[in-house]
């Protein structure tokens, strides 16, 4: 792992556009097959223009941006709070920043804050995570 800095910025990871193949995707892999995701009828029937993506998609996007910059062994927390749906047909930009690192026996503990925005500037999710990096798990095992 390279070093890592409060204020080093992740991202933009660059996802989408959302389309209702991909969400039908989702719902199978996920087994979330809420009809708001992707029925437009339903959709339409709750006050929708259209369906809405999977808040845990872009949940998964925002873990995917963590990884690939920490590996896939580091990430130990993710909380978000869900601020706006994400529509079918969007782009969505998952960035984050680190606000910590800390040194402890078992690796280098980094906090971050996370969010998502859309192309027209809408954040529709905020969160932040924390990783343990430096150390394998396998290297805690072997201890």
């Amino acid at each position: 792992m390279t070093a890592v800095s409060v204020g080093e910025e992740l991202g933009p990871l660059v996802t989408g556009p959302v389309t209702r193949q991909l969400l039908a995707l989702f719902a199978g892999a996920s087994g979330d097959r809420n009809p708001l995701h992707i029925d437009i009828d339903y959709a339409r029937a709750a006050g929708r223009d259209d369906v809405i993506a999977h808040g845990m998609l872009s949940m998964a996007w925002l873990s995917r941006l963590v990884v690939e910059r920490f590996g896939p062994e580091s990430l130990t927390s993710l909380q978000v709070r869900f601020l706006s749906p994400t529509p079918v047909h969007a782009v969505v930009h998952c960035r984050g920043v680190v606000t910590a690192v800390g040194e402890q026996t078992t690796g280098t503990a980094v906090q971050l804050d996370l969010w998502t925005d859309l192309d027209d500037g809408t954040t529709t999710l905020r969160g932040s995570a924390t990783c343990l990096v430096g150390r394998t798990r396998r290297e805690e095992r072997d201890k």
